[in-house]
């Protein structure tokens, strides 16, 4: 199982940018998902999170300005950011707990996307 993110980009202070992260493989299921993001010289925190119950949650930071989606048809999670601010500059990486079959067993993992810059211009 694979995590594709893509959607990062340069933006200016205000604007919009919609990240994707497109699962793929054999055969499995995702269960919790979220966005994190690390700027220079800190540590990766998270963004935001849908738990496997389906409750969402966001970092302080980011309430009102962000919203994670996930389309179980399509094995996508996205991330909609909204009145960006230039202290969301960072890499972001999307990441899920995924369950996969094979040869009648199930396995649980955790698995990260491969980063996708986002840089906002004041």
């Amino acid at each position: 199982v694979q995590l594709q993110a893509s959607g990062g980009g340069l933006v200016q202070a205000g604007g919009s940018l919609r990240l994707s992260c497109a699962a793929s493989g054999s055969t499995f299921s995702i269960n919790a998902i979220g966005w994190y993001r690390q700027a220079p010289g800190k540590q990766r925190e998270l963004v935001a999170g849908i738990s496997s119950g389906g409750s969402t949650n966001y970092a302080d930071s980011v309430k009102g300005r962000f919203t994670i989606s996930r389309d179980n048809a399509k094995n996508t999670m996205y991330l909609q950011m909204a009145s960006l601010k230039p202290e969301d500059t960072a890499v972001y990486y999307c990441n899920a707990e995924i369950t996969y079959y094979s040869e009648g067993y199930s396995y649980t993992n955790d698995y990260w996307g491969q980063g996708t810059q986002v840089t906002v211009s004041s």
